[in-house]
């Protein structure tokens, strides 16, 4: 019994260390700084998304989580240990990038398993891993081919195969859908978070494109002129930004000011009041239609507001069309939205 519980009090603490803790991290390039002091903690096990417009530090924080650039200030640990100094190839993390990578006059099978090949881990093992891995890629069967004979989300799962198959502790994924079509990157993001809940590997994802970070992850990171502006889950981040910069970015937002503060409202959150409409509850406020444009499953209207401020509408097109709004453009309205959908932001400073 007492052997038991020691058992399970370290299974307990060893769960409690974070899989990736960040301290301090600095990097500097010249006179830019690229990553400004970030304190960060990735927990085991989960899908954490890296956020960001070009330039942010998002891609340059990844390269020092995986070893190819070392920080000028701070510490990187992983499961624990310190490992700032320790060169990418003595880290337990793999890393798939955007451009593949793939050996071209390799087989799929041989690509897969390269990284056991140079571990020296034995033909059968090697075999049976690749299988696993080709299987867990939906690729089973695919070891002879070569990577020009692949569509170009093939040969992502291939860099996916290849880089699971060696069971990192932490996977590092930098914009690895970015060079994919649409339909196709929205196939694979809901691929790559089933893989990554069978697996149970922490995945690290770097990416500039907020409906890929908010579909994804269990949490984001959102990196802005290389600090971090907010870290949550994906419905906290959405719902209540942290200032005006996280609101903008991720998603669209109103933002208005009041009495001499700032708030933001989502579009979806406020609708076109029509005429005898009870407001009780609701904010209130009086403008022009300045531009009614069709989106598919939404029209967006533009009103642009008596006390100044532009605000965006969403409306679902369920009954009507945008054809029935065309004529609305320079039409005095009144919009709203329940108190509860504000939230107030601090501007982004300068």
């Amino acid at each position: 019994m007492a052997k038991a519980a020691i058992e399970a009090t370290s299974t307990s603490e060893a769960d409690d260390v974070p899989d990736v803790r960040l301290s301090g991290v600095r990097k500097t390039y010249g006179d830019v700084v690229a990553v400004d002091r970030v304190d960060l903690d990735i927990r085991r096990g989960e899908f954490f998304t890296m956020l960001g417009p070009s330039g942010s530090g998002k891609t340059t924080m990844l390269r020092m989580v995986a070893g190819f650039e070392l920080p000028d200030e701070g510490r990187v640990e992983l499961a624990g240990a310190d490992v700032t100094d320790l060169a990418a190839y003595d880290r337990d993390v793999n890393t798939v990038f955007q451009d593949y990578a793939l050996f071209p006059h390799m087989t799929v099978g041989d690509n897969v398993e390269y990284g056991l090949r140079v571990a020296k881990v034995s033909r059968e093992e090697r075999g049976k891993r690749r299988a696993e891995a080709l299987e867990m890629v939906r690729l089973p069967g695919y070891d002879d081919r070569k990577p020009n004979e692949l569509s170009g989300g093939q040969r992502q799962r291939v860099a996916l195969a290849r880089a699971i198959v060696n069971r990192p502790r932490v996977l590092l994924l930098d914009e690895p859908l970015g060079a994919l079509d649409l339909k196709l990157r929205e196939q694979l993001q809901v691929e790559l978070k089933q893989i990554q809940r069978e697996v149970g590997i922490t995945f690290i994802y770097v990416t500039h494109d907020q409906e890929e970070a908010l579909t994804m992850s269990d949490r984001i990171a959102v990196f802005n002129e290389g600090r971090v502006e907010q870290v949550g889950e994906p419905e906290g981040v959405y719902e209540r930004p942290s200032n005006a910069f996280v609101a903008g970015f991720v998603g669209v937002s109103n933002l208005i000011h009041r009495d001499g503060g700032s708030f933001t409202v989502r579009p979806e959150k406020v609708r076109l009041i029509a005429p005898g409409e009870p407001v009780e509850g609701l904010v209130v406020e009086e403008g022009t239609i300045a531009d009614v444009s069709y989106a598919g499953m939404i029209t967006r209207f533009h009103v642009t507001l008596d006390g100044g401020d532009r605000l965006q509408v969403a409306r679902q097109n369920l009954e009507q069309t945008s054809h029935e709004d065309e004529g609305m453009r320079g039409e005095r309205v009144k919009v709203g939205w329940r108190r509860e959908h504000t939230v107030a932001v601090a501007e982004q400073q300068g």
